[in-house]
């Protein structure tokens, strides 16, 4: 479920104007889901996923220490990029349907920490 909530995500913010990067980044902090740029801006995105709102919503697991883990992974790749040292953002996609859904709801958090 994840690697389709990401599939979604990934699409939807192309459909924003936004260059995608890369995927499933490992640092020693830990995984950024996705980098993209945003007007040159610098963007990680946590996504999470939920076939359904009865677990409750899927942004509800982005807890402060995941933002934590979040910022120090960002500012470990910023380390090996650092013209945007300067320049960026976490966000938040949740994506909530069935896998292959032909519309999944997708919520965006635009600067989430």
């Amino acid at each position: 479920m994840g690697k389709w909530g990401e599939d979604c995500a990934f699409t939807f913010l192309e459909s924003k104007g936004f260059t995608m990067m890369a995927r499933n980044v490992r640092t020693p902090a830990g995984e950024i889901d996705l980098i993209a740029l945003d007007n040159g801006c610098a963007v990680f995105v946590e996504v999470k996923t939920r076939s359904h709102h009865q677990a409750g919503y899927p942004e509800e697991a982005v807890t402060e220490e995941k933002l934590e883990h979040m910022i120090d992974s960002a500012e470990h790749w910023l380390q090996d990029h650092p013209e945007y040292e300067n320049n960026w953002r976490l966000d938040v996609v949740a994506v909530t349907g069935e896998i292959n859904t032909q519309n999944p709801q997708i919520e965006w958090f635009e600067n989430a920490a």
